[in-house]
């Protein structure tokens, strides 16, 4: 029968010198082991971790003995023992992070769950905590290329000079400057990071596959790009908010990162008006409606904002944030009006 405990081992022994290198970072690989002093990532020569070999039996990859304790098991125990991990679920959730893998979501539409501080995963709390502020990195180069300037103002957004990336249909992860981006819940606890791969020269998005990854939780929150207001535009990407932000500056905007999540974005309490600013494409007016229709059961008057092109983001770079203004200046309501001069 299919484990995905097993299939998790097994990805996780595929790829043990780069669980290694981000787990036992003092360490260092001579031949097929990679040798550090213990669990706890001291230095020294006690820990053996076998990188290469069978998938199971005798002399099988991912499997470690301390010489020294006496103790042995696999990459799960190595990462349970570095991150203080204690429960097996949040366990599996940290290796799938590592892995790139998608989280498994339980969709719960009744009843939001309930909101923690420390609610994000280890693994996306520890990534955007080593990550620096967006100015004058590889990510406001590509924002810059994009034609957006203004990189939101609540600090969502920052940078990662080398974040581990996993090539679709490979095993080994190599590490990637990355703009990292922020997903809080209501409370403004971290629940996630997005993960957006950059060029060596951070003039556009890596030429790897994917060239984007989420990890966290994800479903109802949403990357709050700038303060909450009285309104809010919500749409799918990060790029797409920040367009909007750089032709009018007054929007309130987040991203919600996908069509998906777009549909099920919670909403603020004290929402007097919603914009959904959607992309041209059958699934992003599928959640628009979605989106609209929760709203309206709460009483939240809801209007669409409809890019000329694609997307806002492609409106932006392909006129300028004065066009895009002027092209929006028909779009939003006449009491917020006063927000299109900034």
């Amino acid at each position: 029968m299919y484990s995905e405990t097993e299939d998790l081992v097994r990805d996780l022994a595929e790829n043990a010198e780069g669980v290694c290198r981000a787990y036992l970072s003092k360490g260092r690989r001579e031949g097929s082991y990679w040798i550090v002093g213990d669990l706890q990532n001291n230095p020294g020569r006690s820990l053996f971790v076998r990188l290469t070999g069978p998938a199971s039996g005798p002399g099988a990859a991912g499997k470690f003995t301390d010489g020294a304790t006496g103790e042995h098991g696999d990459l799960l125990d190595i990462i349970r023992a570095r991150t203080g991990i204690t429960r097996f679920p949040d366990l599996l959730v940290e290796a799938r992070a590592h892995l790139g893998r998608p989280q498994s979501v339980l969709l719960d539409a009744t009843a939001p769950r309930k909101s923690k501080r420390s609610g994000g995963t280890p693994a996306a709390v520890r990534l955007f905590a080593a990550s620096v502020p967006v100015a004058g990195t590889l990510a406001g180069t590509y924002l810059r290329s994009r034609g957006i300037t203004q990189f939101g103002a609540n600090g969502a957004l920052r940078f990662h000079p080398k974040c581990w990336h996993r090539e679709e249909g490979q095993t080994r992860s190599i590490p990637r400057p990355a703009m990292i981006a922020a997903v809080t819940d209501g409370a403004g606890a971290l629940q996630g990071v997005h993960r957006t791969w950059l060029s060596p020269d951070g003039q556009a998005k890596a030429a790897v596959n994917p060239q984007r990854r989420a990890m966290g939780h994800l479903l109802g929150n949403a990357v709050r790009l700038t303060p909450q207001d009285d309104i809010l535009v919500v749409g799918e990407g990060i790029e797409t908010m920040l367009s909007l932000s750089e032709a009018i500056p007054g929007l309130p905007v987040w991203a919600a990162l996908s069509s998906g999540h777009l549909g099920a974005v919670r909403l603020p309490e004290g929402l007097q008006r919603l914009y959904i600013a959607i992309d041209r494409d059958p699934a992003g007016c599928q959640a628009a409606e979605r989106l609209s229709a929760r709203a309206s059961e709460v009483g939240v008057p809801v209007r669409v904002l409809e890019p000329g092109l694609g997307d806002f983001n492609d409106d932006l770079r392909a006129s300028d944030k004065d066009a895009l203004c002027r092209h929006l200046a028909g779009q939003i309501g006449p009491e917020d009006r006063h927000r299109l001069l900034g």
